[in-house]
């Protein structure tokens, strides 16, 4: 079988909200996920992911306000579907803005979003975004008819949900896990044909990134949570690099 060329650099995306509930947990001025992002940035980051969140858990409104200024590659700000942070977007109008599900009682982000059922309310929420010049996208999962109904709605970008296929690595389940990794890559050929530049994020690790880092329709990997967890035992810029050269090596 003939090997798919790569369609261009793969971006790495550094989210820095667990330096911001780090900071949280003992409610001080440090770390400061700002001096993270830009330590980030000078280890290769091509852009900062911040999702202030309803409940203000890890980043908060100076966070962005602090970010917007700060930063010298694009700033991802993940939100919610509400009033609230859509007028927070519009004010900053940041180079990105990606749609996540959020309930308070989760951990993290579960799941995707369900744009299929949702399509009249997201499409009219996403317009004012997309008018104002930010780059929107989707968080979804590996799913055809939520990739079908993010291009219907005029979004951007949809980033697949690679947390399944992460978890299935994670506990040994390497059939599931090769099913997902399957319906991933599928699902990033389908985006792509529907004109939707793909990106892809969630429990990525140096021991996950590889495969999904070699689908020539990727064009950026979001990843946080593993990198700062990482940078206690090395250091933020290196754990960052060597992130980088596994992207590097499998995209080559």
């Amino acid at each position: 079988m003939q090997r798919r060329k790569p369609l261009g650099k793969l971006r790495l995306g550094v989210n820095i909200d667990h330096v911001a509930t780090l900071r949280n947990a003992r409610g001080s001025a440090y770390p400061d996920p700002v001096r993270a992002a830009k330590l980030a940035e000078t280890a290769g980051a091509d852009g900062i992911t911040a999702h202030l969140r309803e409940d203000r858990r890890h980043i908060a409104d100076d966070d962005i306000d602090r970010l917007m200024a700060a930063l010298s590659v694009p700033l991802n700000f993940e939100m919610a579907a509400t009033d609230e942070m859509q007028q927070i977007a519009l004010r900053h109008k940041p180079h990105a803005v990606c749609i996540v599900p959020e309930k308070r009682e989760e951990r993290t982000t579960e799941g995707g979003l369900d744009v299929a059922r949702e399509e009249n309310r997201l499409a009219r929420f996403i317009a004012p975004l997309r008018d104002a010049g930010c780059r929107v996208s989707l968080f979804v999962a590996a799913d055809a008819a939520q990739i079908e109904a993010a291009a219907r709605i005029g979004a951007a970008v949809v980033e697949l949900h690679t947390g399944a296929y992460c978890d299935h690595h994670a506990d040994g389940q390497f059939a599931e896990r090769d099913a997902e990794l399957s319906r991933l890559a599928e699902m990033s050929r389908l985006a792509h044909a529907r004109g939707l530049e793909v990106h892809a994020g969630h429990g990525l690790t140096y021991d996950t990134v590889s495969p999904v880092a070699a689908f020539p329709e990727v064009m950026e990997l979001n990843i946080g949570h593993f990198l700062i967890g990482e940078s206690i035992f090395m250091g933020l810029k290196p754990a960052i690099r060597e992130m980088r050269r596994f992207m590097d090596e499998a995209r080559a």
